[in-house]
């Protein structure tokens, strides 16, 4: 499996985000289209991206009864996206409805990845909020764990879990990993979080880079920076 870099699109309209695709020039990146931009501009723009020749994470992080998840995951693969994700926390029958919404007449489907925690969560929130007396590591194991049980393909997690995910689970499930920033920079709202270079290192699959590349002053450079980071090529 080829490691690859993600960008979150996280943006609040249609011709912001393409003016920013349009940067890359003679580039095709894999994007994450999230909650903002899909909320705001609807499926028109997922199948416009995927028109253009990008690889597309739909990342709307599905949580709800089983019944809802696998008829709206029926809708979601009808725009033949790459890969799309749910809430490991929504427990295994969800899982399963899930995969089996997702999976077309014809036995294809995306690659249905869980969120196990997410990289805001702190060591403490699990603790004091959640209610979840393990540690992180032991949480996103038995999570990643039930995902894999379930048939999925891959978890949700901090870079700093990815090595131990891959321990428990298999070097073939996906570890999608947002929490990247570069040394030095703003952490933002994220928790636990390391370098593109450290998430090779610890055994990351794909990362997930928003505001590091989408806000940087030169977006194509950012991006190529990750690549060489992260896959050690341009």
């Amino acid at each position: 499996m080829g490691k690859d870099v993600i960008i979150a699109c996280d943006f609040a309209g249609r011709n912001e985000t393409l003016d920013f695709l349009g940067l890359f020039v003679g580039k095709k990146p894999f994007v994450k289209i999230g909650m903002e931009l899909f909320y705001a501009v609807g499926p028109e723009i997922v199948c416009e991206i995927k028109n253009r020749g990008h690889k597309i994470f739909l990342d709307l992080k599905l949580h709800d009864i089983p019944n809802t998840v696998g008829k709206a995951m029926k809708v979601l693969s009808n725009l033949n996206v790459d890969m799309c994700n749910l809430h490991a926390s929504g427990c295994s029958e969800m899982m399963r409805a899930a995969l089996s919404g997702l999976t077309r007449p014809d036995g294809t489907r995306p690659l249905l990845i869980a969120v196990t925690q997410l990289t805001s969560i702190t060591p403490q929130m699990l603790k004091t909020e959640l209610l979840i007396n393990s540690s992180m590591n032991d949480t996103v194991i038995s999570y990643a764990k039930n995902a894999a049980a379930c048939g999925l393909d891959g978890v949700v997690c901090s870079p700093l879990e990815a090595g131990v995910v891959h321990n428990a689970c298999g070097t073939q499930f996906i570890t999608v990993t947002p929490g990247v920033r570069f040394a030095g920079g703003d952490v933002g709202d994220q928790a636990r979080v390391t370098t593109p270079e450290r998430a090779r290192e610890l055994g990351s699959d794909y990362i997930v880079v928003g505001r590091p590349i989408t806000a940087s002053d030169n977006p194509v450079s950012a991006y190529e920076r990750c690549i060489k980071d992260f896959v050690s090529e341009v």
